[in-house]
C-alpha cells in the first residue's frame, strides 16, 4: 500500500503532492514500483495536527481519487476517520476506508462500508484526533490493542460490516513507547492467530520511533529503519504493509519470499 497524502502538512512528505498533478505522477510511479494499493490521505495525523473541515478534505482527496480510479488498475483506499468524507471517496471510486480511530471518532463510518460494500480497516488508537500523540503510556500493549480492536470489530459487524470486509490495524506509532511499537512488530504471529482469519495491516513508514533509535529527526532520511522494520512484519507474516518507500519494499519483499521459499 502506497501512501499518497494530498495535505500540505504531513509529517514526512506535507505539501509535495498536495496538487493533483503531482499527486497522479508520484502514485503512477508508486504502482509502478509495485504498489497494488494507493492509500489517499487529505488530513494530516502527526503530532499537534489541526483538524481541517469536512468539505476541505472532501476537496483535497475526491478529484485525485477520481482519476486515480480512472487511470489505473490498483485499488484506492481513503484514509480518513470522518463518514462524509469516506462516502464521496467510494463514490468517487475508493474500495478502502482506512480509519484510524478504528470508528472512534465517527462511528457512522462502519455504516458507509457496509452500504457501499468497501474494505474497512480498524486501527488501534487511544484518546481523540487532538491527544492521540500524548496519551499516558500504559504497561501492557498487547491486551490493550487486542481489546480495542475486539470491540472496533464488534461495532462494524453491529453495523453490518462483514467479517471479509475487515482489516485490522494495530497502530503503530499512536499512542505506544518506543519499545512497545517494536514489540507490536515482534508479536504480529501472537496478534493474527488471536484475530483468526483477519488481515493485518502495518504502516510504520518513516515514523518517530524508528528515529528515536536511529537519532535521525528528518523522516525522509528513516528510509533504512523503515524497510528493516517491514522486512520484519513481512517475515511475521503481516498482509498489507503501508508504505512511503515502496520500490525499495517491493525489492525487499521478494528477498523475504525467497528465503521463505526454502523453509
Amino acid at each position: 500500500m502506497g501512501i499518497l497524502n494530498v495535505t500540505p502538512d504531513s509529517f514526512s512528505d506535507g505539501g509535495k503532492f498536495s496538487d493533483i498533478d503531482h499527486a497522479l505522477s508520484h502514485a503512477a510511479q508508486m504502482i509502478e514500483e509495485g504498489a497494488d494499493m494507493i492509500d489517499v490521505g487529505g488530513e494530516s495525523t502527526r503530532p499537534n495536527s489541526v483538524r481541517v473541515s469536512v468539505d476541505e478534505e472532501i476537496s483535497r482527496v475526491v478529484p485525485v481519487i477520481k482519476e486515480l480510479s480512472r487511470r489505473f488498475d490498483a485499488v484506492v483506499s481513503i484514509d480518513t476517520s470522518r463518514a462524509e468524507v469516506a462516502d464521496a471517496a467510494i463514490a468517487s471510486g475508493a474500495e478502502i476506508v482506512n480509519d484510524v480511530s478504528g470508528l472512534k471518532f465517527d462511528p457512522t463510518i462502519a455504516e458507509i462500508a457496509a452500504k457501499r460494500g468497501a474494505g474497512l480497516v480498524l486501527m488501534h488508537l487511544r484518546g481523540t484526533f487532538e491527544t492521540m500523540h500524548s496519551q499516558p503510556e500504559i504497561i501492557d500493549i498487547i491486551p490493550e490493542v487486542f481489546d480495542s480492536l475486539e470491540n472496533s470489530i464488534e461495532a462494524a459487524k453491529h453495523e453490518g460490516v462483514k467479517a471479509e470486509q475487515i482489516c485490522i490495524d494495530p497502530g503503530i506509532g499512536f499512542g505506544k513507547s518506543v519499545e512497545q511499537n517494536f514489540e507490536l512488530i515482534a508479536k504480529i504471529a501472537e496478534i493474527k492467530k488471536h484475530f483468526q482469519n483477519i488481515p493485518l495491516l502495518i504502516g510504520a513508514s518513516r515514523k518517530s520511533f524508528i528515529g528515536k533509535v536511529l537519532n535521525q529527526a528528518d523522516p525522509e532520511r528513516r528510509s533504512s529503519g523503515s524497510l528493516a522494520a517491514h522486512v520484519l512484519a513481512a517475515w511475521n507474516e503481516a498482509d498489507i504493509l503501508r508504505v512511503h518507500d515502496v520500490r525499495e519494499t517491493a525489492e525487499a519483499l521478494k528477498i523475504v519470499e525467497a528465503v521463505k521459499g526454502q523453509l
